[in-house]
Formats: C-alpha cells, structure tokens, sequence
C-alpha cells in the first residue's frame, strides 16, 4: 500500500462541489482532486498534471487541502494568500467547495508528430526562429505550447508556437528558442548539427489563450515570451478583435529586442488602440523606457483602466512581480494569465 494510501486509510469519500457550474462529484482518499474530476469527465483545467504549470488552479472557498508538493513552488505570494490551490497536487482533507471556470474553447486534441527542422533564423544574439515542417496537419489555439523531443534525449522540451493557428491546421510550424548555458537543446541547436537529427513533436498543450472579453488588453513578455504573446495578438487581430492594447516587452540591451516587423503588422492590422513599449534593464536608450518591465505596468493600467486583462510570458521571477503589481492596482486575479517560461537555468536553482 502506497504511503498515501495508508495516510488516508479509512476515510471514505469527501464531496467537492465547483462553483459557478454547480458540478460536483466524490473524491475518494489518496486521490487528486484534479484525478478524480477528470475520471468525472469534467472539463477541469489542467495541462502538465505535475504542478508546474499553474493551469489547474482553483480557489479554495470552503474546507481543507493537503498538498503533496507546496502549492508556492508555482503560486504567487497574492494567489496563496488569495486562498489559490492547485488541483493536480490536492488530497481533500474535508468536504471542500472550490472555484474554478469549467468553461473553455473547445481544445484541439492533442497528437504525436514526426517533425523536421527546415529553418533556424538568428534574432538576436541568443534567440532563434526554429522552423519544423511536421507529417500531419496540427491545430491548435494561439498562445499554446508543443512538447519536442529527439532520439537520444528522454527528456522533451516545451515551446510556445509563435504563429497565428490557420483552418484546417499547419504542416509547418516556428518557435522562438533562447540558448541556456547548459541547456541540452538549445545548446544543441546553436552549437551542434539540429538538421541532422529526426523530431518527435507532441501537442498541442497549455491554457493560454485569449478570454472573450470587452476589457482593454495588457501583454507583458520577456525573453523568448514574445513567442505566444505574438501568436495570440495575430490571431486577435485577424479575427477583428477590437480591444485597447499595450504590449511590453523586458529586454536587458537594444541587441536583445527582435520581431520588430511580427509587431508592426500586429498594430497596422489591430481594430483598436494599439502600442508597443520595450523597456531596456541595463542600456540606456534615447526613446525606450529604462527598468524593469514589470515597473511598467502601472502606468500602463493607469492608460487601460482597472478592467484591463492581463497576459504574461515570460521567466518565474517577472511573472511573480507581475502579479503583484497587477493585484497592487486592482486587477482580479481571475483576469490575469501567464505561461511561466523555465529552463535549465531556473531548474537548477530550485
């Protein structure tokens, strides 16, 4: 019997009960609250299943939870103290009432492709445009994510498309990738020969995507983040969406800034108020802001107003302030979505 197994030994099953839907269902001990709604058949949130990705995220409104890994390895300080759990690393303790949105787009099923590189493009110093020309058509919805992997390696990587999703899905396919000093791919794929190896790709994954909305539109990115943000913002703009928005963009120097063009057809093609604003944190440039990026979101929602939807991409430690200076000036959290970027550089320090 497994460790959890006999901590719970026992106890019979609890009831969860989800508001707003009103659904609810038995969890039996030992068993994740997540594990149990899927089996429901329940369209509960969820993608990486291993608490990591934040997808799966539920209010906790009434009872108790155990958590079998600590739900701030991916929660911010104002989600935990919101009362924010995550489903997928959740043990009912007692009857438990939670809020969580089981309404979605309807997701394309996600399937296994063979891939081949056909295009690998510098734009900057440490980022490239990877190009992948696939064996079968993939849809997907703008923001999300493919899993690549490649003979050899048992480890897959996980890489935002950068491209607005077209009818009847693509056969090829491009993502930004930001070498990591030690990272297994991207070292591989700036320093080694990446057209010679054959590509498994999986998906797609990931639930970032843009909520129909009235609400002006706050895009904050950093480092290889622009990937989704552009995917979502040229799909928005060819679907007609006619919202305020300000894009921010976290750069150290002005050699790290690219997709210039990808930015400008967004604005020339937007319905509504449309800005760009990169900001430098270690150059200073005449016209560009100087700082942090996220020391740029005030003033950006003192222009948007306080019913501004947010969307972030990029490293733990800017979606976290993010956060915070979103929840600081009144931004619900239920109107803030992120796609924490991590790599072989944050796993290490964890």
């Amino acid at each position: 019997m497994s460790f959890l197994k006999k901590l719970f030994a026992g106890r019979g099953p609890l009831e969860v009960r989800l508001q707003p839907s009103g659904a609810h269902f038995a969890v039996p001990s030992g068993e994740t609250i997540l594990e149990r709604a899927l089996k429901e058949g329940l369209a509960y949130p969820h993608d990486c299943t291993v608490g990591t990705c934040g997808s799966c995220r539920s209010r906790l409104v009434e009872g108790k939870v155990q958590a079998i890994t600590p739900f701030g390895y991916t929660l911010s300080r104002e989600e935990l103290e919101a009362g924010y759990i995550l489903a997928c690393q959740a043990l009912a303790r007692s009857d438990l009432l939670l809020e969580v949105s089981l309404e979605a787009p309807a997701l394309p099923a996600a399937g296994n492709f063979e891939a081949r590189l056909i295009g690998l493009d510098d734009l900057t110093h440490d980022i490239k445009r990877a190009s992948f020309a696939l064996n079968a058509p993939l849809d997907y919805l703008a923001g999300q994510y493919v899993n690549l992997s490649w003979p050899g390696d048992a480890r897959s990587r996980s890489y935002s498309l950068c491209q607005k999703p077209v009818k009847g899905g693509r056969t090829e396919i491009s993502t930004f990738i930001r070498r990591v000093p030690g990272g297994g791919f991207s070292e591989h794929l700036f320093a080694g020969d990446p057209f010679a190896v054959s590509y498994r790709i999986d998906g797609p994954h990931g639930n970032f995507w843009l909520r129909d909305a009235d609400g002006p539109i706050l895009c904050v990115a950093g480092g290889s983040g622009l990937a989704p943000i552009i995917s979502l913002l040229e799909d928005a703009a060819a679907r007609g969406v006619a919202r305020d928005c300000i894009l921010l963009f976290g750069a150290r120097t002005e050699r790290d800034l690219y997709a210039s063009e990808e930015i400008a057809a967004i604005a020339a093609a937007w319905k509504a108020r449309f800005e760009y604003r990169p900001i430098l944190s270690e150059q200073s440039l005449a016209g560009v802001a100087h700082g942090l990026v996220t020391d740029s979101i005030r003033p950006a929602l003192d222009e948007l107003g306080a019913n501004a939807h947010a969307y972030m991409c990029g490293p733990p430690g800017m979606i976290d302030a993010g956060i915070a200076a979103l929840t600081g000036d009144g931004i619900a959290l239920e109107h803030i979505h992120y796609d924490k970027f991590t790599d072989a550089s944050h796993k290490a320090s964890a």
